[in-house]
């Protein structure tokens, strides 16, 4: 004997369903969002890097400026004030420019640490020979 639940329960088996399903689907939509902005903030710092690298490649430019155009590319995001930077600059047995831009994930993160998932550093770098050496 097949017996057939009314409307009534019908919705309230629905309403379950939903009261359970819901935080799974928005705890996925959640981090696609946090994992989509830390992606761009890391590509962002390579990219700055990598412009930093490249100035640091020719020959008379300063430390200072280099910073600054690190600073410069980083500054749409309104992650400029939050970055460290690390410049090594070439030596007759090291002629290489590198330029390392970090900050801890846990700055940049737009869930503020809320899954505790946000742990360590971003990290981007970027090497280029300096003319003339």
């Amino acid at each position: 004997m097949i017996r057939r639940m009314g409307k009534k329960h019908a919705r309230a088996a629905a309403a379950v369903e939903m009261a359970v399903v819901t935080p799974i689907l928005l705890s996925m939509l959640f981090g696609i969002i946090e994992f989509g902005w830390l992606f761009t903030v890391r590509h962002t710092m390579v990219n700055a890097a990598r412009e930093g690298a490249r100035l640091g490649a020719i020959q008379g430019v300063t430390v200072e400026e280099i910073q600054a155009r690190v600073l410069e590319q980083l500054a749409p995001l309104g992650i400029d004030d939050l970055a460290t930077i690390d410049i090594t600059e070439a030596t007759p047995d090291d002629p290489y420019v590198t330029v390392t831009v970090s900050i801890p994930q846990a700055d940049v993160s737009l869930l503020n640490n809320f899954f505790h998932l946000t742990q360590g550093t971003l990290v981007g770098e970027a090497s280029m020979r300096k003319e003339g050496l």
